[in-house]
């Protein structure tokens, strides 16, 4: 076996998905890297989730990143065959939403998070996918092509990654609501600070 140790970084240079050869610090490797960072938070957060229904969710979400992280580090004119991102991953992340919402006391108030350790992991995993939007959001506006739906399936992931921290909150019957910790009180979604 060859050694992982391939030296061929050690200029600051590593090459996309097709061998074109650019800056490690090229918003592309940017962004791809961000996905990769977020996939290893799930695994984090899968590995301390105690819900089953949400840790086989993770894996399956896992497994989908590195199609995300592929159509990222893939430059559109190395691309072949079809984009690995497809409308169907968008909706399905969508569904799950849907589903999640309908849980009662789900979607009561804003959260300080924290208030349960699996449901910290997801929401730091939803503010490194969120990263990850904005670094996919910069690649469009530069020009930069990304494959159709991978913009969706991460915003949609990031909706998705809040609503797991919530379900590990209320199961746990954590007290993490924004107003109740400030003492306020009115409809959801007020003002709570």
């Amino acid at each position: 076996m060859s050694s992982i140790a391939t030296k061929l970084g050690d200029t600051g240079q590593t090459s996309l998905a097709g061998g074109k050869r650019v800056s490690k610090g090229a918003l592309r490797v940017e962004t791809y890297g961000t996905v990769d960072e977020l996939n290893a938070a799930l695994g984090y957060a899968r590995s301390i989730c105690a819900d089953p229904d949400l840790a086989a969710a993770t894996l399956a979400i896992q497994q989908d990143l590195f199609k995300v992280g592929a159509a990222l580090a893939t430059p559109p004119e190395s691309r072949k065959g079809d984009a690995p991102v497809t409308e169907t991953m968008v909706e399905l992340l969508t569904a799950q939403v849907y589903a999640l919402e309908a849980l009662p006391g789900l979607l009561s108030d804003w959260s300080v998070p924290g208030g349960d350790p699996a449901g910290a992991s997801f929401d730091l995993a939803r503010t490194i996918a969120r990263r990850a939007e904005r670094h996919v959001v910069r690649m469009d506006e530069e020009g930069e092509d990304v494959g159709p739906f991978v913009l969706a399936y991460l915003n949609r992931l990031s909706d998705l990654l809040w609503l797991f921290g919530r379900k590990l909150e209320v199961e746990a019957k954590s007290q993490a609501a924004l107003r109740q910790l400030n003492g306020m009180s009115g409809p959801r979604w007020s003002r709570a600070w």
